[in-house]
């Protein structure tokens, strides 16, 4: 009894029951008992499962709605084909090697124009009111040259569910070379670079480690990061205050990052502000001792002293105040050592602050109006320049003695500066009575008048001349001046009369139907002068003007 329903399904033997009519009732109960024991024992494992029509094992623990074909599926025996996708009702998809072509073919190259292709650029695969080249002066069904290549007409894919979803639909597995050959040159330049650096260090073929031994060391040294903990830090502000970016709301002042909130400069250099900037705050206070601090436990961690700023602070602070202590014996015994081998000592020894900076311990008290109520004033400096210093032993400074327009040194009555005092001698010799007059002496003064007189009228004539020159070179100038506004006057007037121009074939253009336009691609685009921006802007139409209808 087995073997003969072992290939009918649950449903099929129920069915039967109904179908039999010569048999009692009672063997009709007795058949759905043993199918219900046989249904029992496929799911313990003591039968064998059912076998559907292409010889597959069927789950016997499928449930019953699921397992059992419909009445109209018209099926004998047990089988799951009614679960499956209906070849009859299954779109077919486009494979996928099919995929949108790139680019045209431009390996066949066209010499000759065909008959039927585009009149623009000679595609046989559009006509010239699809062509999308820019018109051709001449076309190329005229001239025969630079026929465009065909493109290429894609048929339309039919793509399903997960085909429009596919992110790797069209790729092409080849492009991945390149990929793989940059990685490979990247590891070849480490290779080599590690290489070089072991040979500079003169290090041995057998110290030489597995790579991944310096995994953990890549990180910066003194800072252990462990990716487990995320420790977030937000820059936030008093709701009270006013907001960084408001200071000023210029785009070119002081940067304002938003992620971190913070202002590098100050937003507002020209006024005096409290608020100077995020770098004023970060290089103030404890700032830069915590940056020396970071610096000492990288340069300790690179000579082997394993440190950490965060981790061990007081060992940190302990070891800094060690180094600078050494530090300052070393230079002080390199500085003894020279001093004691060169001398010079003496050189070294300053004068007291007090009277570097000029400071004093006297007591001044003032008023509110700045009046002095006790102690002495300061002495007011009445020159930067040094007082009483006497030069070539004279006892007065150079300008003291004036006579006959001319000054001197009132201590030896001497005119020339620089000169050495005479003293009493000076100004015995400047007291002497003037000499008496003979003939000689006037004749050689008539000759030194003679000789003045000429000199002068030299000199008049030297001044009338340069006079002369001086009002050509300002005639000149004016009449350049007069030339080049005229020149410009020139220029505006021609910019106008093509403003003028151009606005009525505008005009005319705006008046003809947008269809029969001509399109315009052999229009030189320049930069305009000075003269034509002035002409545009005194023929521009303003809408908003009340007395524009009056124009």
């Amino acid at each position: 009894m087995a073997s003969s329903t072992q290939s009918l399904p649950v449903s099929q033997i129920l069915k039967s029951k109904s179908e039999i009519e010569d048999e009692p009732k009672k063997k009709s109960r007795e058949d759905w008992r043993k199918a219900k024991e046989l249904e029992e024992a496929r799911k313990a494992g003591t039968a064998p499962a059912a076998v559907d029509e292409e010889g597959k094992d069927i789950n016997p623990h499928i449930p019953q709605y699921i397992a059992s074909a419909p009445w109209y599926y018209g099926t004998q025996g047990p089988t799951l084909k009614h679960q499956r996708p209906q070849e009859d009702k299954q779109d077919k998809f486009s494979q996928l090697d099919e995929w949108y072509k790139r680019g045209v073919d431009q390996t066949k190259l066209v010499t000759k124009y065909r008959k039927g292709a585009c009149e623009n650029c000679g595609a046989l695969t559009h006509k010239r009111k699809d062509c999308m080249e820019r018109p051709r002066k001449v076309g190329a069904k005229f001239s025969g040259a630079n026929i465009a290549a065909d493109e290429f007409i894609q048929k339309k894919l039919s793509l399903s569910y997960d085909g429009k979803r596919d992110r790797w639909s069209g790729y092409d597995p080849s492009e991945h070379k390149a990929v793989i050959e940059e990685f490979q040159k990247v590891e070849e330049a480490k290779r080599q670079l590690k290489a070089d650096r072991l040979n500079a260090n003169n290090e041995d073929s057998d110290d030489e480690k597995d790579e991944d031994k310096y995994v953990d060391e890549v990180d910066m040294p003194g800072t252990k990061v462990d990716s487990k903990q995320r420790i977030t830090v937000r820059n936030l502000r008093i709701r009270e205050d006013t907001a960084k970016y408001l200071r000023n709301l210029d785009p070119n002042s002081a940067y304002y990052d938003p992620k971190t909130r913070s202002m590098r400069e100050n937003p507002n250099p020209s006024t005096d502000e409290q608020y100077h900037g995020e770098n004023f705050v970060r290089f103030t206070g404890d700032t830069t001792k915590h940056a020396s601090a970071q610096l000492f436990a990288w340069e300790a961690y690179e000579r082997g002293v394993d440190v950490h700023l965060l981790a061990e602070p007081t060992k940190l602070e302990l070891l800094q105040k060690e180094y600078e202590k050494k530090k300052e014996q070393f230079k002080s015994k390199v500085q003894g050592n020279i001093l004691e081998k060169y001398g010079g000592e003496e050189h070294l020894e300053a004068p007291p602050k007090t009277l570097l900076l000029a400071q004093t311990e006297d007591y001044v008290e003032y008023s509110r109006s700045g009046k002095v109520i006790k102690g002495q004033e300061k002495e007011v400096i009445k020159s930067k320049y040094e007082e009483d210093i006497y030069i070539n032993n004279h006892t007065s400074v150079w300008g003291s003695y004036w006579r006959g327009g001319q000054w001197g040194y009132k201590c030896c009555h001497s005119f020339v500066k620089n000169s050495y005092c005479l003293g009493e001698a000076g100004r015995s010799n400047d007291n002497q009575p003037p000499p008496v007059t003979t003939p000689e002496a006037t004749n050689e003064k008539e000759e030194s008048s003679e000789s003045s007189s000429e000199s002068s009228s030299d000199a008049e004539e030297k001044n009338k001349s340069e006079r002369r020159k001086k009002k050509k070179n300002k005639k000149k100038k004016q009449k350049e001046k007069r030339k080049q506004k005229k020149q410009e006057k020139d220029k505006l007037k021609e910019a106008l009369d093509a403003e003028e121009m151009n606005q009525k074939a505008a005009d005319r253009l705006l008046s003809i139907d947008e269809r029969k336009r001509p399109y315009n691609s052999m229009f030189e685009v320049k930069k305009p002068t000075d003269e034509e921006l002035e002409a545009y802007y005194m023929k521009r139409r303003r809408d908003e003007d009340p007395m524009n209808q009056f124009m």
